[in-house]
């Protein structure tokens, strides 16, 4: 997992100074192995340094010095460059508003604010599939539990292709992950089932890179209430359940759905009863457990569907 190394407490901001971020270098530092980068201390500017900007030019954004005016763009994108070409990450957190790590919103003088920091616009086209988020947006609930689920996600999938894997082993891996697709984008679940379909009839590396990108490309789309309550749904319909058993489920899902609880309330409850039940298909799917439990990033209450 890569990160600005400023949000993990390290004295590299241009005041000398650092923007730890409470949730990187404190519970989620626990499940994760950091790749600090700081892009200006690696480009040679020291900290503390002068301050940076984007300025406007013909040939796109520019990164300046503010006072002495000099331009940096093209070693920070050589920079880049090199860094890309070597990244081997699940994740990447970039500093929010900075015009070298920013990823989106970060003016120009010209006053477009719809500009990437050039050194994270340069690893994202390198790795469009790699989920990246900045700390600011990390604030919000959802956005965060999103992101997290993805990089974890993407360390399992990473896992089966770095083996001798075979197509029976991505029909294995694409079944444990089916309700967490369908939570977050029908059609990409879809997609992905009609990728698996195929396996034993594709070259590998040809079958890797298809699944890699319906795989990624559906779980960076936002599993809203309604997406999850269809998979809820879905699973109970799988478990053998006595009438008021089922009954109590049904009415914890709609509370859920109406804003009620969160949305570990209904999954630990159907997880429960489908281990009770011998209902392995529905408990092995990881989207009961999508990232370690103790990150509790499905405590949050949304609003209603």
């Amino acid at each position: 997992m890569a990160a600005s190394s400023c949000l993990l407490g390290e004295l590299v901001r241009f005041n000398g100074g650092h923007s730890r971020d409470r949730f990187l270098s404190g519970a989620l530092d626990a499940h994760v192995d950091w790749v600090r980068i700081c892009p200006e201390m690696e480009a040679g500017l020291g900290s503390p340094r002068e301050t940076l900007r984007l300025e406007s030019s013909a040939a796109g954004p520019r990164l300046m010095t503010r006072k002495t005016r000099l331009d940096l763009t093209d070693r920070m994108t050589a920079l880049a460059t090199e860094r890309a070409a070597g990244l081997d990450v699940d994740g990447y957190v970039f500093k929010a508003k900075s015009p070298s790590c920013g990823i989106h919103g970060i003016p120009s003088t010209g006053g477009d604010r719809r500009n990437r920091g050039v050194f994270a616009g340069v690893v994202m086209d390198a790795h469009p599939l790699l989920p990246v988020e900045d700390e600011g947006r990390l604030h919000d609930a959802l956005i965060r539990e999103t992101f997290v689920e993805r990089i974890f996600a993407h360390a399992r999938l990473r896992a089966l292709f770095a083996t001798g894997w075979t197509p029976r082993d991505l029909v294995a891996f694409h079944a444990r992950h089916k309700m967490q697709l369908l939570a977050h984008d029908p059609a990409g679940y879809r997609e992905a089932g009609r990728v698996v379909a195929r396996a034993g009839a594709r070259p590998r590396g040809e079958l890797a890179a298809d699944y890699t990108r319906v795989f990624c490309t559906t779980l960076a789309r936002k599993a809203g209430v309604g997406r999850n309550v269809n998979v809820l749904h879905h699973c109970l319909g799988m478990i053998n359940l006595d009438a008021a058993r089922k009954a109590d489920l049904v009415e914890v899902i709609a509370s859920y759905q109406a804003g009620q609880v969160a949305l570990s309330v209904p999954a630990t409850l159907l997880r429960h009863h489908a281990r009770g039940e011998g209902a392995g298909y529905v408990s092995d799917q990881t989207y009961f457990a999508p990232y370690p439990e103790d990150l509790g990033l499905r405590n949050h209450v949304l609003a209603p569907a």
